[in-house]
């Protein structure tokens, strides 16, 4: 069943814009992979799960044994990735749609870090996405069709004191992302990514056990040289959800290489 005009008033998770169709989702364990890992089993998708931890998702998804590959692995080791994907075909014959959302945060002034936390992080949050963009665009170039998310930050485009680690890693999956998709265009697959802003996430989280609040963000810091968010609120991973199940849908079969930022606007809309 197409997604049409009249399908958007019924039930979200009922609609079926992804009955049958198979996503990979990296990240799935926790915040806004999960969000979109849920989102499509509801709306009858199969989906590949991919985390280093995947206990949570055993009971999370129970209700999904025929729809549902759980895959204990690290995005960073391409061999592995390489053993998910081969997996996945075994077990649903194709990979129609991608979601790269594994990340990792890594505070730290550029003068303070160490060259491990800047290499883990950039093995994570770039080489993971690379890791699956190679593998699995393959697939997709013999089936002549397919769409890719990756999941980027705002703070790919604006400096943050403090994050200049996780920013960079952001930005390069972002720019790796366009010209994936420009590589891929004539080949019928589609690549986008969504830019969230502060999202009510266990990354989030964990930076306002660092000193930072809700609140805080919220209002900005004219010190810190960080403007506030102008809707007055976190995100909720559902929000960032919405976004990622948009751009996978074919209702945006006319969009790729677009930058989707979801901020509430924080970024003034760059």
């Amino acid at each position: 069943m197409s997604c049409s005009i009249k399908s958007r008033a019924r039930e979200r998770k009922n609609d079926g814009c992804f009955f049958r169709q198979t996503v990979i989702v990296t990240g799935a364990g926790s915040g806004i992979a999960q969000a979109v890992a849920t989102r499509l089993l509801e709306q009858g998708a199969n989906v590949v799960a991919i985390d280093l931890d995947t206990t949570s998702l055993t009971t999370a998804f129970a209700k999904y044994p025929e729809q549902l590959l759980l895959i204990n692995a690290d995005v960073s080791d391409f061999d592995a990735m390489q053993e998910a994907v081969d997996a996945s075909l075994e077990r649903f014959s194709c990979v129609d749609k991608l979601v790269c959302g594994a990340g990792r945060l890594q505070m730290g002034a550029v003068s303070e870090l160490n060259t491990q936390q800047w290499a883990h992080t950039f093995a994570t949050n770039t080489t993971g996405v690379f890791n699956l963009c190679h593998i699995v665009s393959k697939h997709m170039i013999e089936r002549q069709r397919g769409a890719i998310v990756n999941i980027s930050s705002n703070a790919a485009t604006t400096p943050r004191s403090g994050m200049a680690a996780y920013a960079a890693s952001k930005a390069a999956v972002t720019q790796l992302s366009r010209c994936l998709g420009l590589e891929l265009a004539n080949q019928g697959i589609r690549v986008n990514v969504v830019s969230p802003g502060s999202t009510d996430t266990p990354m989030q989280q964990a930076m306002w056990e660092q000193g930072s609040s809700r609140q805080t963000v919220i209002e900005g810091s004219a010190a810190q040289y960080r403007l506030g968010i102008p809707l007055k609120k976190i995100a909720t991973p559902d929000e960032i959800a919405d976004a990622v199940l948009f751009l996978l849908s074919d209702q945006a079969s006319h969009i790729t290489m677009h930058d989707l930022r979801v901020d509430g606007g924080a970024t003034l809309d760059q």
